[in-house]
């Protein structure tokens, strides 16, 4: 008897094995065997975690640390892991060589901090994450001081709603005073470092925190990190002497602990520019309380640059110290141009 294939019954029908076959569901595995861990560097593709220990907030006290060299899940998608990040992970977390686990999730973020490579870039890439200070390295001769890069990255700070601490280096070279006074207003806490002489000072600001370090290249930053953690042996760059700028010697981001406390501070490659097309007026504006009343009176999409600002009266009235707006308007005018002195 001659089938009709016109009409199929249900036996008839067959699927092909393969990638289609598989219902799609969006439940994603719980992970209940999954154990804490702190990302301290990242190497294309690769993340170094630190497991355990009373040290990174991530395991139980008396646990022995270890690292564990780990990749990303893909069911992260596109969520970056950066230095910084608690994550939790799967797989062999022995830390043994030749063995390799998996981040599959990343915990919420207490801070990020951003940067766009200009101001024209829409792309805001995440530096570090989860720090709650940001150290900004100065050197105060050779190369010599550039107070729009400060500026810049005190606009990261308060975006990113980490509290700044100044950190002047080689002091032997040159005078503090004149640096200090133009940040006076602003109130922020720093320190003064000189070659021959320790940094407790700085290491008494760094302890019970995670602080991240920014800086050109050739400030003094890696050796700054070389005396607070000698087993860190950063390279130490040199500065050129036709163009006044280091060299990059730190490639890529990297968590320390700190020996005499319980901190970590995180260095950072030398940078020559800090991009905030991501900061708004406003976000910049939040760091200032006393003017932010003030604003209200401003008219609509106030810059605060503009002849018409509403800020010129509140300080007139008393309400402010002049200083203060000058410091806010230094800081907007950095956010719109370069961090060219």
């Amino acid at each position: 008897m001659a089938r009709d294939w016109g009409r199929l019954d249900e036996d008839d029908v067959r699927v092909r094995p393969g990638r289609g076959s598989r219902p799609r569901t969006r439940r994603r595995p719980a992970h209940e065997d999954s154990v804490g861990g702190f990302v301290t560097a990242v190497d294309r593709g690769r993340y170094t975690c630190l497991v355990g220990g009373n040290g990174d907030g991530t395991g139980r006290k008396g646990d022995r640390p270890r690292t564990v060299i780990a990749m990303r899940a893909r069911e992260l998608g596109r969520k970056s892991v950066v230095v910084g990040d608690r994550v939790r992970l799967v797989g062999d977390v022995s830390g043994r060589a030749d063995t390799l686990a998996r981040v599959v999730r990343i915990e919420p973020r207490t801070s990020t901090l951003r940067r766009t490579a200009d101001d024209t870039d829409p792309i805001e890439r995440v530096i570090v994450a989860n720090a709650d200070q940001l150290v900004i390295v100065t050197a105060l001769a050779d190369p010599p001081p550039r107070p729009g890069m400060i500026d810049r990255c005190l606009v990261a700070a308060y975006d990113a709603g980490l509290e700044p601490l100044l950190c002047l280096t080689k002091a032997d070279l040159a005078p503090s005073d004149p640096l200090l006074e133009t940040y006076a207003p602003l109130g922020i806490p720093y320190v003064v470092t000189r070659k021959d002489e320790p940094v407790d000072h700085l290491d008494e600001c760094l302890a019970g925190r995670l602080s991240v370090l920014v800086g050109h290249s050739g400030v003094g930053k890696s050796t700054l990190v070389n005396a607070l953690v000698p087993d860190a042996e950063r390279a130490v760059s040199e500065v050129n002497p036709v163009t006044g700028r280091g060299r990059h010697t730190s490639s890529s981001a990297v968590a320390l602990q700190l020996p005499s406390a319980e901190g970590w501070i995180i260095d950072t490659p030398g940078v020559r520019s800090f991009g905030l097309a991501h900061v708004t007026p406003d976000d910049i504006l939040g760091a200032f309380p006393d003017l932010v009343e003030g604003a209200a009176e401003c008219p609509p999409h106030c810059t605060h640059l503009q002849a018409d600002c509403a800020l010129d009266a509140w300080v007139a009235a008393g309400h402010a110290d002049a200083a203060r707006l000058d410091s806010l308007r230094r800081l907007l005018a950095a956010r719109e141009g370069d961090d060219t002195d």
